[in-house]
C-alpha cells in the first residue's frame, strides 16, 4: 500500500512540474522540445510493449500506455510539421 501512495505522489509531482516547465517554454523552443518528447514517448511505447506479455493487469496498463504514448507521438509530429511549415518561405 505504501508503494502505491509513493507512486501516486510521484505522479502528482511530475504532473505539476511538467505543467510548470511547459508554461515557461518560449515558442521558438517548442519544435526541438517536441522532438525530444516524441523520442521519450517512443521509449514508453517500447516499454509498454515489453510489459504487455505477463498478466491481465499488465496487459490493461500496457494498452493504455501504448494508446497515450501513440497519441503523444503522432500529435507531436503533426504539431512539429505544422510549426515547420510556418517557417518555410512561400
Amino acid at each position: 500500500m505504501e508503494t502505491y501512495i509513493l507512486l501516486g505522489f510521484v505522479l502528482i509531482l511530475s504532473i505539476y512540474l511538467g505543467l510548470e516547465l511547459i508554461a515557461k517554454v518560449p515558442s521558438t523552443l517548442h519544435t526541438p522540445l517536441m522532438s525530444g518528447a516524441n523520442a521519450i514517448s517512443g521509449i514508453a511505447l517500447v516499454g509498454a510493449l515489453i510489459l504487455s506479455r505477463d498478466s491481465d493487469l499488465q496487459n490493461t496498463i500496457a494498452f493504455f500506455a501504448v494508446t497515450f504514448a501513440s497519441i503523444n507521438v503522432f500529435g507531436g509530429y503533426l504539431v512539429t510539421n505544422r510549426m515547420l511549415k510556418m517557417f518555410k518561405k512561400k
